[in-house]
C-alpha cells in the first residue's frame, strides 16, 4: 500500500510504502492519532527498514492506498 503524507509549507509529500497487512493496519492507527492531536508525533516504517517521523503539527494530510491497476511512469514500470 502506497501511503502519501503532506506537510504543512512544504511543496512535496512524502511517500512510504508498506505491503504487510498489520504494519497498514497499524499506520492507520497512528495516522488517526496524529491527526486527532491524541499523539505529538507520527512514525512510519517502511518495507525497507526506513523510519519516517514527522510532528503532528506539521501534519495536512495522510492519504492510503492507490487504485489498483494505477499506472506508473519511469524506469521502474
Amino acid at each position: 500500500m502506497e501511503i502519501r503524507i503532506g506537510i504543512q509549507q512544504s511543496v512535496r509529500e512524502l511517500m512510504v510504502e508498506i505491503d504487510d497487512e498489520k504494519a497498514q493496519a497499524k499506520a492507520k492507527t497512528a495516522a488517526e492519532a496524529a491527526l486527532t492531536g491524541k499523539t505529538e508525533v507520527l512514525s512510519l516504517v517502511d518495507n525497507r527498514g526506513r523510519e519516517v517521523i514527522i510532528a503532528s503539527a506539521k501534519l495536512a494530510y495522510v492519504e492510503f492506498g492507490a487504485p489498483e491497476g494505477a499506472r506508473k511512469l519511469g524506469f521502474g514500470s
